[in-house]
């Protein structure tokens, strides 16, 4: 990975400035696309463009799917779709091309389709937009190698040498019956051990892992992970190949949901970026933290209602943080525990109720473990004046996290039952949930308590 200094930028920018095109080519020779992409990052719209129309079609084109999606489309902006069309989309795998265009408006769409060359290409763009771009048939490119299971070795060979003229790189051969119908897959080893053989279904490996179109993107990750495979095999309703899915498209779609989670967990309602304006980042952080203030209200309102209590023992007070930490963090933990495993595929929906008891019985060891350590520390602390505290915040602090460690397994299960990503429990909605129960929980039992040792 290269690292621009100031120095390189500067000098960089004065090549820019002068036009000199000789040596902008010189400095971009040795750069990789993703390094070139990088470089972009560091520079003015203007500058980017003067940069990009001195790369080869080739290499414009991978240095674009490098790019961040908002840099990516602000440059597309800025071009006609003829160029769009001839410079990008004629040099992209087909997968690729979809995701570019699936960026832009459906006017900006039709215009660069109809200034594809190859109507082939465009045909199969067009096919593929109509997928559900978080399935497998809207991450499915459709340049694959395909032979017939009742071609000989050697007829084999030579479509297979016609095929990959146009390809930049070949995972595996796709054997498929005269109906195309996918029937397994030709290792390269197997076409240099066998080169006589009379029939290709002779040799090949068959029932090899495969997706339907309508599979979500996340089984499909999970199924890469599985078999650990580097291309996987998309079939229709019928069995029939229409295209075939690369581990890096994977990568980047895992890439991408790892993200969106992470920003989910932490409240933000929609992805942002650190370069992102000031009001798009108010505009994805503000309704948590509206709703958090909503959550502190609900507080406030709690312990109005029992402010009687509050007078009698202000030493009750103290332990608020307490109660409400320990429960945001024991639902958290619950919670992200469910995520990951319906993330990764351990955790079948059909064992839920499996799991609520596993965490109850979590759930009841560390409660009685926490409210048992604070039991010793507030009798030796508080002295034999407090015993209504006393028990009232270790009695609190066993059914809060009881309670925390049941909801937060059964929020995400939810959720992932009525198809909502589970992942917006892991983040403020449980904190602020557990915290307004656990107040409720806790504020019960020390009233009950309070009237129970005055009685």
């Amino acid at each position: 990975m290269k690292e621009y200094t100031h120095e390189y930028l500067e000098h960089i920018r004065q090549i820019i400035a002068e036009r000199n095109e000789e040596a902008a080519r010189t400095e971009l020779a040795d750069l990789h696309p993703a390094d070139i992409a990088e470089l972009y990052q560091q520079l003015d719209l203007e500058e980017e463009e003067f940069l990009y129309k001195l790369l080869d079609d080739e290499i414009a084109a991978d240095v674009l799917m490098e790019l961040d999606e908002d840099d990516r489309r602000k440059l597309l902006k800025e071009m006609p779709a003829e160029e769009i069309a001839r410079q990008f989309i004629e040099n992209l795998d087909t997968d690729d091309a979809v995701d570019i265009i699936q960026e832009l408006d459906e006017e900006d769409r039709d215009k660069i389709l109809s200034h594809i060359d190859d109507v082939e290409q465009a045909g199969d763009i067009i096919d593929l937009l109509k997928y559900d771009e978080d399935t497998a048939g809207g991450l499915m490119g459709t340049e694959m190698i395909v032979v017939n299971e009742n071609w000989s070795m050697p007829e084999c060979i030579k479509q297979m040498r016609m095929q990959a003229e146009d390809m930049d790189a070949i995972y595996n051969v796709y054997v498929v019956d005269n109906d195309y119908r996918l029937r397994g897959i030709l290792p390269l080893k197997t076409l240099i051990t066998h080169p006589s053989v009379s029939k290709i279904r002779h040799v090949m490996e068959e029932n090899p892992a495969s997706v339907k179109t309508d599979t979500p993107i996340d089984d499909v990750a999970i199924d890469f992970e599985k078999y650990d495979l580097v291309a996987m095999p998309v079939v229709d309703s019928i069995g029939r190949l229409v295209g075939r899915i690369t581990v890096d498209d994977v990568m980047d779609q895992v890439r991408e949901s790892t993200e969106r989670d992470y920003q989910l967990a932490s409240g933000l309602s929609s992805d942002v970026e650190t370069s992102d304006t000031i009001f798009t980042q108010t505009k994805a952080r503000l309704p948590w933290l509206l709703i958090g203030m909503l959550g502190g209200i609900g507080n406030s309102l709690i312990l109005g209602n029992f402010e009687e209590g509050l007078s009698v023992d202000p030493t009750l007070a103290l332990f608020i943080p307490l109660i409400g930490g320990t429960g945001g963090n024991v639902g958290t933990q619950s919670s992200a525990i469910v995520v990951q495993g319906l993330a990764n595929g351990s955790l079948d929906l059909r064992r839920s109720g499996r799991q609520l008891l596993k965490e109850l019985g979590v759930g009841l060891i560390n409660g009685l473990i926490i409210s048992l350590l604070v039991l010793t520390y507030n009798v030796m602390k508080l002295g034999p004046g407090h015993y209504s505290t006393t028990m009232a915040v270790s009695l609190s602090l066993m059914s809060v996290v009881i309670f925390a460690s049941v909801f937060g397994t059964f929020v995400p299960l939810t959720l992932e039952k009525f198809k909502i990503d589970p992942a917006l429990a892991t983040g403020p909605f449980i904190s602020i949930t557990n915290d307004i129960i656990g107040m409720l929980i806790y504020m019960v039992i020390s009233s009950a308590l309070i009237i129970h040792f005055a009685g």
